[in-house]
C-alpha cells in the first residue's frame, strides 16, 4: 500500500549474491538492512539456494505487511563463470517471485549505485563502505553497504519506484 505522499510503503534493495545485501524501509520508518547466506551447504541440492531466497522473500513479504518495490543492483560484468551463473539464477528467482505477486522491480547499474553514494562511479568496495557509514548506517560487509546505497539511491532519486 503507497502511503498519502505517493511513496511505497515497503521498498526492499537487494545486492544479490550468494552473501545477498538487503536494506528495508517500511512507511517512513528507519531503514533495516542485514545480509543473506545463501551458500549451498554440503547437501543441499544446486537449487537450494534459489529456494532459500524465494523462501526469505515470501516470508519478508509476510512480516512486512507487503513490497510494494525492490531495486536491485544490477550487474552486467562478473569476473568468473561461477558468479555469472549465480547472479543469473538469483535474478530469475527474484523477477520471478515478483512477477507472480505484482511486486515493482528495477536493476540498478553497479556505476549508477557507486556514483550516488561516492560521487565515482568507480568507486572501490571501502569507499561505498565509508560513503555510507557517513550516512549513519553500520553496515557489516559490502554487500550491506551495497543494498543500503540501493535504496537510499531509490528513496532520493526515485521516490522509491519507477
Amino acid at each position: 500500500m503507497t502511503e498519502p505522499n505517493g511513496i511505497p510503503n515497503c521498498i526492499l534493495a537487494l545486492d544479490l549474491g550468494t552473501t545477498t545485501g538487503w536494506a528495508l524501509r517500511i512507511g517512513s520508518s528507519t531503514i533495516t538492512s542485514g545480509t543473506l547466506d545463501l551458500a549451498p551447504n554440503r547437501y543441499d541440492g544446486g537449487g537450494m539456494r534459489y529456494l532459500r531466497l524465494r523462501y526469505w522473500l515470501e516470508q519478508l513479504r509476510l512480516d512486512s505487511g507487503g513490497i510494494e518495490a525492490i531495486h536491485y543492483e544490477e550487474v552486467r560484468r562478473h569476473a568468473g563463470t561461477s558468479a555469472a551463473h549465480v547472479y543469473g539464477g538469483l535474478l530469475a528467482t527474484l523477477t520471478g517471485w515478483c512477477e507472480e505477486r505484482g511486486v515493482a522491480y528495477q536493476g540498478v547499474p553497479v556505476g549508477t549505485i557507486k556514483r550516488f553514494i561516492t560521487g565515482k562511479g568507480n568507486a572501490d568496495k571501502t569507499a561505498v563502505i565509508t560513503a555510507v557509514r557517513a550516512r549513519g548506517f553500520s553496515p557489516t560487509d559490502d554487500n550491506e553497504a551495497d543494498a543500503i546505497a540501493i535504496l537510499l539511491w531509490a528513496l532520493e532519486t526515485t521516490g522509491g519506484v519507477r
